[in-house]
């Protein structure tokens, strides 16, 4: 028997800006608030964090319920 695979997509339920951060969280079976607190330490590093966070925005499809 195997488990469904889970798909990449913009949590509805753990949202605060766009659900990206709660959609990682609910794809890896991690808390929504220890991804977003990852999320705003790394932006004290030099990156295009930001830049990534607008483009899994665009990428990754809202959730169906």
């Amino acid at each position: 028997m195997t488990t469904p695979a889970r798909r990449l997509t913009r949590s509805r339920r753990s949202k605060v800006v766009a659900g990206v951060c709660g959609g990682l969280a609910e794809r890896f079976g991690l808390s929504p608030n220890l991804v977003r607190l990852l999320f705003v330490l790394s932006c004290i590093l030099p990156g295009p964090q930001f830049v990534v966070y607008l483009v899994l925005w665009i990428a990754i499809p809202k959730a169906a319920y």
